[in-house]
């Protein structure tokens, strides 16, 4: 119990050090900017890119919701914890150890995001090309009307950019088309490319009907896809309810054993170490599930 308070009475001083040198609010701000500015320094250069399209979006969270995520996290993690273990140092452990996972939870999102941006974009690029060429009747003019109607953004606008200059340069769009079926690899970009590729290259009388059934087929896509963000937006809280009841699964064990008894097991290595087990394995539960959420978002 020494340890306990001495633990508790450090964080107690701390608390006051900051309070009494930031004052209010200021305190969280210091304490958050810190730490963004260190994850800034050395955050993958991915997190970065995705990151900075979010704020562009206007969907990143501002510091009062990080703080807010920060201390649920941190106050979920204590409490359950403490109910497992009855030791304030191992509930404090695990809510640092809960927190540091918020950094990589925001990198999924904005990925997630990212992704359905870039999807949309694609749907445009996809669709505006296809009614560019049935008035153009040329794959680079399509283009070019694409890229001056302004609906495209960075980083498609860039690589429609650089699909007009590659097909200009080499006199042929199949270089182009190659470039942007491996930036994208979706199967209606695919499709449209290997379609046009067709239609330049051998020509085609049924052109107009070919684009068409593609413009139908990249409706429909579209419908899909928002259909399954709908479906996994559902099953996600589900899965959160899920998660969460599995942490709290260890209150109808001491029920059952009564508290006293519970707290003569604690004194056994084995069954710290089996509870442990059950917080890991329920904690890559919830992140793999996460990780399936907010990924492949838009993807066939």
């Amino acid at each position: 119990m020494y340890i306990e308070e001495l633990f508790i009475n450090s964080v107690i001083v701390v608390g006051i050090y900051l309070y009494r040198n930031f004052k209010g609010e200021n305190a969280g701000k210091y304490i958050f900017g810190e730490i963004q500015n260190a994850y800034e320094k050395f955050a993958p250069y991915s997190f970065r890119v995705v990151r900075e399209k979010t704020k562009q979006l206007g969907q990143e969270y501002t510091v009062k919701q990080y703080t807010l995520q920060v201390t649920l996290f941190a106050g979920f993690a204590a409490v359950i914890s403490y109910l497992y273990f009855y030791n304030i140092i191992i509930s404090v452990i695990y809510a640092l150890v809960a927190v540091s996972f918020v950094p990589y939870l925001a990198f999924l999102r904005c990925k997630k995001v990212y992704s359905e941006f870039i999807f949309e974009q694609i749907q445009v690029y996809t669709s505006n090309t296809i009614m560019e060429f049935g008035t153009t009747q040329s794959f680079v003019k399509a283009l070019e009307g694409v890229r001056d109607s302004g609906v495209l953004e960075d980083p498609v606008l860039a690589d429609v950019n650089q699909m007009i200059s590659m097909s200009y340069d080499n006199g042929t769009i199949d270089e182009a088309l190659e470039y942007m079926s491996k930036l994208y690899p979706f199967y209606i970009v695919k499709n449209m490319h290997q379609l046009f590729l067709q239609i330049t290259n051998e020509g085609s009388k049924d052109a107009g009907e070919a684009l068409e059934n593609m413009s139908l087929d990249i409706d429909m896509l579209v419908e899909n896809v928002y259909r399954d963000r709908l479906d996994r937006a559902n099953f996600h809280k589900k899965f959160l309810q899920f998660g969460i009841i599995l942490y709290l699964l260890v209150m109808t064990v001491q029920f059952m054993l009564g508290t006293s008894s519970y707290l003569e097991l604690l004194k056994n290595w084995m069954v710290q170490g089996l509870l442990h087990l059950i917080i890991f394995v329920n904690s890559a539960f919830l992140i793999s599930g996460e990780k399936y959420y907010n990924q492949n978002v838009g993807a066939e």
